[in-house]
């Protein structure tokens, strides 16, 4: 993954700073729509749905405006079904080069078109969700043939040189074996890999939970073997830090992850233009200091660590040492540069 140009460094870590002391979020999740092409085994949102209150692009960036987060990421359901997701995209931007911009897209609909309108746009890195190595991703997602798309077109837009695609696994007991496999598959593609845990928060289904002990000693290897990639990788293919790895394995052997800061430090602004502490509790309001005296002061949910909060679920300073070891870069980079042809 290239690392972010020094000033858009600079100013990252500063709103980030700023925004951890005065209890605002760091990152904010804009879910642009509930409708998705998809129908995932592990995910509560498939299936078009009615939106007659849809947020507007006005919409997004005056919560931009407002909540001031140093990253965002425009998500759904799947985004790609929005029309104006362009602009979506351009109203979140703010003057001076924020927020770090990253689109979450399953990519059934993606094209080389649409990825340069949002690259121009100000998407700064391209999320796109990979179950499997292989056609069984497709059966998981419920969706014919698009594995094989993937594999024509994510090393097709790769080729472009932007290196700004990242391949997001939720790991889950279906594909928690196939870990490096996955790996693989982002090698051969020329693009990056990321990884993130399961929750039965979404559909209350614990089956996709791992739990047997002979199944965790499994996945501990995988991820070690992840890790070892990362550590031999000049490349930086791994996009997650080793704590983050660390701490997944954690929350399936523990069966838990305490401490969540939901509300504040992340949030997501729902398709209807609400504000929520996460895509799985339900408090809604249209002020995060309501939110914060009524919801995070006394969370005691455990059962998450999905990619968002596992980011930022560490201390200030642990956060900003990773983030500089890992992405902080000398070279200048013009935000939404359009990708070479």
């Amino acid at each position: 993954m290239k690392r972010t140009p020094f000033v858009e460094s600079c100013l990252v870590i500063g709103q980030s700073a700023v925004n951890w002391f005065a209890k605002r979020p760091l990152v904010v999740s804009f879910e642009v729509t509930d409708s998705c092409n998809c129908d995932c085994r592990h995910c509560d949102r498939g299936g078009p749905v009615h939106e007659p209150e849809r947020i507007t692009p006005d919409g997004i960036g005056r919560w931009s405006r407002i909540l001031q987060p140093a990253v965002i990421q425009i998500s759904g359901g799947e985004p790609l079904l929005r029309r104006d997701i362009a602009a979506c995209v351009r109203a979140a931007q703010r003057p001076g080069g924020l927020p770090y911009t990253v689109f979450v897209s399953n990519w059934a609909l993606m094209d080389e078109g649409k990825y340069r309108a949002l690259r121009a746009a100000g998407v700064d890195q391209f999320s796109v969700s990979l179950d499997f190595p292989d056609e069984r991703h497709d059966d998981f997602r419920r969706h014919p043939g698009l594995f094989r798309r993937l594999d024509r077109l994510v090393p097709q837009l790769a080729a472009l040189g932007s290196d700004d695609i990242v391949l997001n696994t939720a790991v889950t007991r279906e594909n928690y074996m196939l870990l490096d496999e996955i790996c693989g598959v982002a090698d051969r593609w020329g693009v990056n890999a990321s990884f993130s845990a399961y929750s039965p928060l979404r559909t209350g289904d614990q089956s996709l939970m791992i739990t047997d002990p002979a199944e965790l000693a499994v996945l501990r290897a995988q991820l070690d073997r992840v890790l070892a990639r990362k550590a031999d990788d000049p490349s930086r293919r791994i996009v997650n830090a080793v704590s983050t790895l660390d701490e997944t394995y954690d929350y399936f052997a523990r069966g838990s992850a305490p401490n969540c800061t939901a509300g504040l430090r992340f949030l997501v602004v729902t398709a209807d233009g609400f504000l929520q502490p996460c895509s799985m509790q339900h408090y809604r309001t249209h002020e995060q200091r309501d939110m914060i005296a009524e919801f995070t002061a006394s969370n005691t949910c455990d059962q998450c660590y999905v990619a968002i909060r596992s980011y930022l679920d560490k201390g200030f300073f642990q956060l900003l040492a990773e983030n500089v070891r890992d992405h902080f870069s000398f070279k200048p980079l013009e935000k939404g540069r359009p990708a070479a042809a």
